[in-house]
């Protein structure tokens, strides 16, 4: 089991590689950088929905010292609260990553999908042949604002070869254990996933 864990996780870091190099062309197209941004994605309240995003965020989270792991998890608990409280008032939390360093991720070669893929416009063919249609970030909608020919990044490669991987990881245990819908802070705040 562990030997076929580690082989997704090869598998994932690659295709985060893929999601890194097809963020960077359309970002480039678009004249897109993050650098000097006055505001920070690092608050958006993102739900991710993949147990081998969870497990493998908390292989990286194993990888660091002791002292930076426990800062990082009680940054998440606090993460964590203002975020209820945000949610209890009927306002969408903007609270930090409990991850981000002085503008940086503190764990960025196991960031999540949604990290590494938000800003650029983007599109997601659903199943159903439906098609959702994201504008990316502020600064993504001024610099496209009144143009045309806006490049979109097709996202749905992506996520099909990521619940590929979900699958693999799952085996057959795929479909019966509960969906995950957790922040990322959440992922950190309820350790890692049992999968047993």
């Amino acid at each position: 089991m562990k030997s076929s864990r580690q082989a997704v996780f090869r598998k994932l870091a690659i295709l985060y590689d893929r999601m890194q190099a097809e963020y960077s062309a359309a970002a480039q197209a678009l004249g897109l950088s993050c650098q000097g941004c006055e505001k920070n994605c690092c608050l958006s309240h993102f739900q991710h929905h993949t147990y081998v995003e969870w497990l493998y965020l908390w292989q990286g989270l194993k990888e660091l010292p002791e002292e930076r792991r426990a800062e990082y998890v009680r940054r998440a608990h606090e993460n964590v609260e203002a975020c209820r409280a945000s949610l209890t008032l009927g306002r969408t939390p903007a609270v930090m990553c409990p991850l981000n360093d002085d503008g940086l991720c503190g764990l960025y070669a196991h960031r999540l999908m949604i990290c590494r893929l938000h800003g650029v416009p983007n599109l997601l063919r659903r199943p159903d042949g439906r098609e959702m249609r994201f504008p990316g970030c502020w600064q993504a909608q001024e610099l496209s604002a009144g143009t045309s020919q806006i490049p979109v990044m097709d996202r749905t490669p992506l996520y099909r070869e990521l619940l590929g991987l979900e699958a693999a990881l799952l085996g057959k245990k795929l479909g019966k254990l509960p969906k995950v819908d957790l922040t990322l802070a959440e992922m950190i705040v309820a350790g890692p996933p049992d999968l047993v």
